[in-house]
């Protein structure tokens, strides 16, 4: 059998093997989801988010990685910080190196304690090695000795928002729980969510236990 026939032949197992699996996206997920959003109103999400910012409190915990769905995303309860973060991730990306993609981001990191750490995409002749904003602010932050954030804000030059890429939100989560995803442009804000709503179904330490 030739190298095309062998193709053929497992695409057309994996093509019964699907139809005899079904669709594995069933509407679990979503329930769970709604569930959640639902319980996080009851109690006040809003209010819960501030308190926790007052506080300091890690969301690296077990509420912390609570999944949260897009309706219940970040909101601007503190304008005038969110527009400060805005300004620095704004200031970040213009120092980005990125002579291949041209594409610059910038990113910034509100700590627990009110620290803003930033961090800009910096881009490799290998391409492999290029870092991202937001795993530059990650790293640069960690290395400072922050270990709790409560809100990271990306920027780029695009009318849509520029939401983090896949092994950034891995990142975020890893170091910063269910945070506040705040998504600009050089104009202004584009669009607000949770992480949880990135990436639903994260790998984490507690897989490891």
């Amino acid at each position: 059998m030739g190298g095309s026939d062998r193709r053929k032949s497992w695409n057309d197992r994996r093509k019964g093997q699907r139809r005899a699996q079904g669709d594995r996206r069933s509407g679990t997920e979503r329930r769970v989801g709604q569930a959640t959003v639902d319980a996080d109103r009851r109690r006040g999400g809003g209010d819960r988010r501030q308190r926790e910012r007052r506080a300091g409190t890690d969301r690296r915990t077990d509420r912390g990685w609570e999944p949260v769905a897009l309706d219940t995303a970040a909101n601007a309860a503190d304008p005038a910080i969110e527009a400060v973060l805005v300004e620095a991730a704004q200031v970040a990306r213009e120092r980005a190196h990125a002579p291949f993609s041209r594409f610059k981001v910038g990113a910034a990191l509100e700590t627990a304690a009110g620290d803003i750490i930033t961090g800009c995409n910096v881009e490799n002749a290998t391409y492999g090695l290029t870092m991202c904003a937001e795993r530059v602010a990650i790293f640069k932050a960690v290395s400072e000795g922050h270990r709790a954030f409560t809100r990271v804000v990306v920027v780029a030059d695009t009318e849509s928002p520029t939401p983090p890429c896949g092994a950034c939100r891995q990142l975020l989560w890893e170091f910063c729980g269910d945070v506040d995803v705040v998504l600009a442009n050089l104009d202004g804000v584009t669009g607000r969510c949770r992480l949880a709503s990135l990436l639903p179904l994260p790998f984490d330490a507690r897989l490891l236990e």
